[in-house]
């Protein structure tokens, strides 16, 4: 069992959230989607460019809207995540549209835990 000292240094180093790829989720960890990404199809571009067939769709990654929130997976077939979020709401995603990062458990859980609580006060009013 670690002390509050321990737990305080814990809390106050820096960790890096690191990229997971679909094979490597697992149900019960902590989550964050980095890049939604968009498919459009390329006829809709004014370019002519003979590079993308106009039959293929043009693929662009843009950093997502509620990047850094933790998710916690709660069920896994793939391309399909079941995630349950901080305002004790349900998604599924798909992770052909999106890139997850793995987020570190002290990480997730402080922010987990603080948005929850807030989230809660704001029902309650």
């Amino acid at each position: 069992m670690k002390t509050k000292k321990q737990l305080r240094m814990q809390r106050s180093e820096s960790s890096l959230a690191k990229p997971v790829a679909p094979e490597d989720l697992r149900v019960g960890r902590f989550v964050a989607l980095l890049d939604e990404i968009f498919g459009y199809p390329s006829y809709l571009w004014t370019c002519d460019s003979e590079l993308q067939p106009r039959e293929e769709p043009v693929r662009i990654q843009w950093p997502a809207s509620e990047g850094g929130r933790p998710l916690k997976i709660e069920a896994i077939c793939l391309p399909f995540v079941f995630v349950s979020t901080v305002d004790r709401e349900h998604d599924v995603l798909d992770v052909r549209g999106c890139r997850f990062v793995q987020l570190s458990e002290t990480y997730a859980t402080t922010v987990w835990k603080t948005l929850r609580a807030k989230s809660g006060k704001r029902k309650k009013n």
